[in-house]
Order: structure tokens, then C-alpha cells, then sequence
């Protein structure tokens, strides 16, 4: 899309969706702006034309865009302030290449899939998460959340325009609830609007239950969309991190709410075959069967609605994790959902070890991520250590959930929107005390507390319970079989940059921790690494 405006011609390319498009439409039109249509697209270019970089400020929404100013020259580049949509760029050839994908960029002639010993230590010591701004690819990175840039005469400068900043919270617990609340169902009603078929993801979950209560009062008839695993009923054993199945609260969201509801059941073979696509839906090896399941529910609710709302980000700004209240994770130096950096170390080829410090690398990012948290002086200990964690928990954990559903969802040309990622929800949280958000000693006390009479007392007091795994013991049984094949041979990528020896291990012991987050325990963290075999090979990884 084009337009001219001040003497300037400007081109833009979005990927994303304005939830407050009206709103600065009208502005502009005071300001002399005449629209052709009424897509939020013109609205950004507009905005851009009127106000340049500070037009960043006005938007609600999430996306990434690029403007070209023909006459000047000069490209702006934008991502929202929380990071649900992407933008990767590359230096190649004396100029600048940049997507909304990975593969998009590796696509332009000059752009090779180079891999250096950061980039593959990326992958084993801090994988699937990523490190803000860089890839394992040596010439691509990311703009970060809530970051601009300008590229003018071949040079590129990146600035921060947003960060959670701490402020004094002079709110009652009361006044905190009501403002939680109005501020939770004005996002979901904001995303609400389309012109296209809408659903709602249901794990039955606190967080879906939510959205998904106030969309049915927003609209009858409404789509929601669950998955499960055959005979989960039959091998599901409770434990920390899932204490109990979804289905019975789905059930009761569903009598509750009314409307269709859509179940999506795979089988361990399904999922195996998800490996490849999700793979390439990431351009990087991912969170395995998390992902692929993903990815199946994804393709099946396209089927029925062109958008949905999900759950995501909750946790991370009200608190929901296990390693908010445990203190003996909690107060531990590291990166709280990667307990496991020494068995990260030493899956790494012997090679790789001896190039890189992996614990020094792990620990100086984790530091250095603390140091960035704004607290205001003089916050007590424990309510410092709570915003350190939302920080944490923002710039890396979060981005990784972020970038799974919008990758598997978009692969199948599904629009997920995520109402907890609004910033003003984000902001308004971040300057919470703990005290408020663990009312009750309940992990999103206060979400709870706020969301009284909206779902049933079982649903709102339902124990955190993350994403469903599957859980059958022939999904261990084929991931390890695959693995085991890929040890037979002598010139398997993966063994360039693994030791093999570590992986025969792997095969033979259950480690104690998750490789990552909640649910990546052993079989997972097998098909990882069958992820990562299978990324080399398909993207002609080059180590250098």
C-alpha cells in the first residue's frame, strides 16, 4: 500500500491487526487525512506519515511493519511492544533483507544458513528458547519487542520505545481488582472485532475460561476448540506441573457458556508426523510434541473459524508459574525454567564444549537480564525479586510461548489473538505488589479474585495446569526408536554438534529436570533433538 503525504511518498508492508483502529482513524481525520478504505493498514500508514516514529505510541495492537520513504530514502521498522508478531532482518549484499520468517530471508540469493559455535550453543544451552534479538543463524537477527529502527545510507540504529516500567501502586487491593477486570474484558472485547468467523481456544484452564466466558457473552453461538490424546483417560498420572486433566473443565465451560464446541483427539503417530512441519513452521527446532499438537489443533480449527482468541501470557504477568511461589526455584540463580544447565553442557559435542563456557554464557545473560528489570528504590526484597521474575519472564520465556502459536497457527493461515498480551494489562501488572496478585497464597490470586461470578467456582479455583502432552507410553517408545536409528549411523548431522555418548545416555535415564519449561520432559527433549537433526538437513545448515 501506498500514499502521499507532506511532499513525502510513502510504501508500507504490515503483518498484524489494530485493536484500536477507530480510535486513531478519527485523530487523523482531524488532522486532514482522507481514507480510501477502512483497513488498519492504511490507519499505520498514516499514522506513520503524521507522527514518524511516534506513531508506535497510539497503536494497540500487535504487529510488524515496514515503511519506505521513496523520496528520502530511508526505511522505518516497528514490532510491538510485546512481540506477538515477528520481524528478522539480515545484512546481506550491502543492503537490508527483512520478514516476517526466517525462510523468507534465506530465500534472497545472498543470505546463507551459516551457523557458528554461538549459534548451535544457542540451540543446547538455551533452546527452544531464543536469546532476545539474535538467531543461531550467524547473519539473522530479530528487532526485539516493543523496538524501532531506521535504515538510512546503509546504516541501521535500533532504539527501545517501550519497557515495563515500575511505578507506586496506590490502588486498594479492591480498586486493583475492578481495574484488573475492566482492563481484561476491554482487550477481549477489543480483539473480538472482525469481519470474519471468530472462536476461542478452551483448555478449560483459568485463562482460557476467561476469554472464553466473555466472548459468549459477546457473542451467541460461539466456536470454542480443545485437544486431546487417545488414551490419555487410560495413562495420564498427575504430578507438579500437571495435577490434573482438562476435559471434565472443559465440559463445564461448555455447559456453561453454550455455543459449538470442537475436540481435536490425535494418536502418537500423528504427532511424529508434525515433526517435520513444525520444524519448518519455526525456521528452528522448537518445543517439540508441544509444538506439533499445536500445530494439528491449528489445521483442524481453520477448518471452522478464521480467528481465535487464546490464553497465552497470563502467567507471566499474573504470576501463574510454579517457579513464582516455590522459593527454592525462585530464588535461585538462573533461568528458572532451564534448572538443567549442566546436562545442557554436556550434550554438546566435545569440540563445542572447548569453545564455549556454557555456564558463564547462561549465567552472565541471566544476570544481565535481572540488572534490566526496572524496580523502583527502596522496594523491599521479596516484592524486587517478584518484578526481577515478571522481567525474566517477559524477555525470554514468554517469547518463546509467543512465537510457538504464532508460527503454528499462522502455518495454517489460523489468526490467533492473544488478549493478556494488551500492554496496559501488562503495565498496570507489572507495578502490582505480589501480595495483591498471590492473594489467598493462590497463584493469580488477584486474576481470580477479579474475575468472581464470571465462570464457575470450579473452573476459577481449578489449580494451574499447563498445556495438554500426550502422555501415552508409545509416544516415548517411537521418539526413542528414532533416535536409536539415527545413532546407527556414522554421519548423522545431528552427532557434528552432539556428543553421542551423552544421547546414548539420554536413551537409559529420565533426567530430573525438564529440558524446558513444564512439559518438555524426556520424550520431548528426545524428539528435540530429532528436531534438530532434521533442521540441519533441511535447511543445509553450514557450521562455520
Amino acid at each position: 500500500m501506498s500514499m502521499c503525504w507532506g511532499g513525502e511518498r510513502y510504501i508500507i508492508v504490515y503483518n498484524g491487526e489494530l485493536y484500536n483502529t477507530q480510535a486513531v482513524r478519527a485523530l487523523l481525520e482531524q488532522y486532514g487525512h482522507v481514507f480510501k478504505g477502512h483497513s488498519d493498514t492504511e490507519v499505520v500508514l498514516h499514522a506513520y506519515a503524521q507522527w514518524k516514529e511516534g506513531c508506535v505510541e497510539r497503536f494497540n495492537g500487535i504487529f510488524a511493519f515496514a515503511v519506505w520513504e521513496m523520496d528520502r530514502r530511508r526505511l522505518f521498522l516497528a514490532r510491538d511492544r510485546i512481540g506477538v508478531k515477528p520481524l528478522f532482518y539480515s545484512r546481506v549484499g550491502g543492503g537490508l533483507v527483512f520478514a516476517s520468517e526466517i525462510k523468507t530471508i534465506l530465500e534472497y540469493p545472498l543470505a546463507r544458513p551459516d551457523v557458528d559455535a554461538q549459534g548451535i550453543g544457542q540451540l543446547f544451552l538455551f533452546g527452544p528458547g531464543g536469546i532476545p534479538g539474535i538467531t543461531p543463524f550467524r547473519d539473522i537477527l530479530e528487532l526485539e519487542p516493543g523496538h524501532l529502527g531506521y535504515y538510512e545510507q546503509g546504516r541501521l540504529s535500533v532504539q527501545r520505545y517501550w519497557k515495563l516500567m515500575d511505578r507506586e501502586h496506590r490502588d486498594s487491593f479492591e480498586e486493583t481488582a475492578e481495574m484488573i477486570r475492566f482492563l481484561v474484558e476491554d482487550s477481549v472485547k477489543r480483539q473480538l472485532v472482525s469481519d470474519v468467523s471468530i472462536g476461542c481456544f478452551l483448555s478449560g484452564g483459568l485463562d482460557s475460561s476467561i476469554i472464553t466466558a466473555i466472548c459468549a457473552r459477546e457473542r451467541e453461538g460461539l466456536d470454542t476448540f480443545s485437544v486431546d490424546y487417545v488414551d490419555n483417560d487410560r495413562y495420564f498420572v498427575a504430578g507438579k506441573f500437571q495435577p490434573d486433566k482438562d476435559d471434565r473443565y472443559i465440559r463445564i465451560m461448555e455447559q456453561t457458556t453454550g455455543g459449538r464446541h470442537h475436540w481435536t483427539v490425535l494418536d502418537p503417530a500423528e504427532l511424529i508426523e508434525r515433526l517435520e512441519d513444525a520444524t519448518i513452521a519455526r525456521d528452528l527446532p522448537g518445543m517439540a510434541d508441544v509444538d506439533f499438537s499445536l500445530l494439528a489443533f491449528c489445521k483442524d480449527i481453520r477448518k471452522d473459524v478464521k480467528v481465535a482468541l487464546s490464553g497465552e501470557c497470563a502467567d507471566e504477568i499474573f504470576g501463574g508459574y510454579p517457579w513464582y511461589r516455590d522459593p527454592d526455584v525462585r530464588d535461585h540463580e538462573g533461568f528458572p525454567w532451564a534448572q538443567n544447565t549442566a546436562m545442557r553442557v554436556g550434550m554438546l559435542h566435545p569440540q563445542l564444549r572447548e569453545k564455549i563456557d556454557g555456564t558463564s554464557w547462561v549465567n552472565d545473560l541471566y544476570q544481565k537480564t535481572v540488572a534490566e528489570a526496572d524496580v523502583l528504590p527502596g522496594t523491599a526484597p521479596l516484592e524486587k525479586r517478584m518484578k526481577q521474575m515478571v522481567w525474566l519472564n517477559f524477555r525470554w520465556f514468554m517469547q518463546t510461548l509467543l512465537t510457538r502459536k504464532d508460527r503454528m497457527s499462522m502455518y495454517h493461515g489460523l489468526e490467533v489473538r492473544v488478549p493478556f498480551c494488551d500492554y496496559r494489562i501488562a503495565e498496570y501488572l507489572y507495578s502490582v505488589p505480589w501480595e495483591f496478585k498471590d492473594y489467598q497464597g493462590r497463584e493469580k490470586g488477584a486474576l481470580r479474585y477479579a474475575m468472581r461470578g464470571l465462570l464457575p467456582e470450579e473452573v476459577l479455583y481449578r489449580k494451574k495446569s499447563p498445556y495438554p502432552k500426550t502422555h501415552h507410553p508409545r509416544y516415548l517408545h517411537l521418539v526413542k526408536e528414532r533416535l536409536e536409528r539415527l545413532l546407527e549411523q556414522k554421519d548423522a548431522p545431528l552427532f557434528q554438534v552432539c556428543d553421542r555418548q551423552a544421547v546414548r545416555k539420554l536413551l537409559d535415564e529420565d533426567p530430573a529436570w525438564p529440558w524446558y519449561g513444564q512439559l518438555m520432559t524426556l520424550p520431548q527433549t528426545i524428539a528435540y533433538l530429532l528436531q534438530i537433526e532434521f533442521w540441519m538437513e533441511h535447511y543445509k545448515i553450514s557450521l562455520v
